[in-house]
């Protein structure tokens, strides 16, 4: 090679022209390379990705592995590790501190699958690496312990500190915590709006969630006490939208869309997922219906100009696996799979595009 020779420098100047494709700055100003290693005619780097959900994961390592060839030579053997740091803009505080991101799930109406599709979502970021929690925020309705079949599971008590802390279910890699776990499954929760805000609260409070990349709020219909109650308590990182394509649908998801959006409030809206997209009987996996009508979703996301993060089918199997205490995406229907794992990477993306390119995230102060 002459007096050609490989070095740290001359690495990381040729990964400086390669661009994170999401955050529009190059790898090495957002300080995403490390442990370079160089021998002969060999380079070895990690790319630090902002979440190990990343859908661009290989189209960064491919670029990485191009400047290399181009910038220095084409016959270096180039081995690229790929790890994540999940990005947060949470301010440290004595509530929930290791938890990096705090996501609403939203929807405004009830039935369009929000619980389901949060359930989906939580498994398919644990899949890709992430540490994943749910907060059952809907006081009268839980559905979580049905759907991760842990309808018989009870929370344990852990003192720390001189405080005793709930310690949340641990089911599938996911830690969940409902007032289903803590009531008799048969029995009503008939609580007026302060009882339920205060079991919210409780749930960030005194439950012991460690260190979390994603802590899901799985929020009952409408725009409520519980709405109100989350954005006081913690700082939000965003809002996830769920609704059908049907028109009364997207009336109530406007509505649920807004209340996040309002000046005193202001919470980013990450996206919208459009839940029973469309019919595909099992038999016929290529055919799709659109029985809830078609093109919702995206007229909601193009009306507040948020993106669409995924469109999940209507599949026997997802109702099936939720009746039966398991996410679908643990199942083998690859049209299913494919849907969810889809909007999760979507998700984590827009959160990392959120803490990279907007201001820290703070409890919201209403004035009554």
């Amino acid at each position: 090679m002459g007096e050609f020779t490989i070095n740290k420098e001359r690495v990381l100047q040729a990964l400086s022209t390669v661009e994170e494709p999401d955050l529009k700055k190059d790898l090495v100003t957002l300080d995403m390379i490390r442990d370079i290693e160089v021998g002969v005619n060999q380079v070895k780097f990690t790319v630090v990705l902002t979440t190990p959900a990343c859908p661009l994961k290989e189209l960064i390592r491919r670029s990485c592995v191009e400047a290399i060839h181009t910038h220095l030579s084409p016959d270096v053997e180039v081995t690229v590790n790929l790890t994540a740091n999940v990005t947060s803009t949470r301010q440290a505080g004595p509530m929930i501190p290791g938890v990096k991101n705090v996501i609403a799930i939203s929807s405004g109406k009830g039935g369009v699958g929000k619980s389901t599709v949060t359930a989906n979502l939580a498994m398919a970021l644990h899949r890709s690496g992430a540490k994943v929690g749910i907060i059952d925020a809907d006081i009268s309705g839980p559905s979580m312990p049905l759907m991760f079949g842990a309808e018989n599971m009870q929370p344990t008590i852990t003192p720390k500190n001189g405080k005793n802390y709930i310690n949340p279910i641990h089911q599938y890699g996911i830690k969940i915590i409902s007032i289903g776990f803590l009531t008799p499954a048969d029995s009503a929760v008939v609580w007026r709006g302060p009882m339920a805000s205060q079991a919210l609260k409780q749930f960030f409070g005194d439950t012991d969630w460690g260190d979390l990349d994603y802590l899901l709020i799985d929020l009952p219909p409408g725009t409520s006490d519980i709405h109100l109650t989350l954005v006081q308590t913690v700082p939000v990182t965003g809002a996830v939208i769920v609704t059908t394509p049907q028109k009364v649908a997207l009336a109530d998801a406007t509505k649920g869309l807004s209340m996040f959006r309002q000046p005193q409030i202001n919470v980013p809206i990450l996206g919208v997922i459009e839940n029973m997209a469309w019919f595909t009987p099992d038999e016929l996996p290529d055919h799709k219906y659109h029985i809830f009508g078609q093109g919702g979703g995206q007229l909601l996301a193009d009306k507040f100009e948020v993106p669409v993060l995924g469109q999940i089918p209507l599949v026997q199997s997802i109702r099936e696996a939720g009746d039966n205490g398991k996410p679908a995406i643990m199942n083998n229907n690859e049209i299913v799979n494919e849907a969810f794992r889809g909007a999760a990477e979507a998700l984590a993306q827009q959160v990392a595009i959120r803490n990279a390119s907007r201001e820290k995230t703070r409890t919201v102060e209403l004035q009554v």
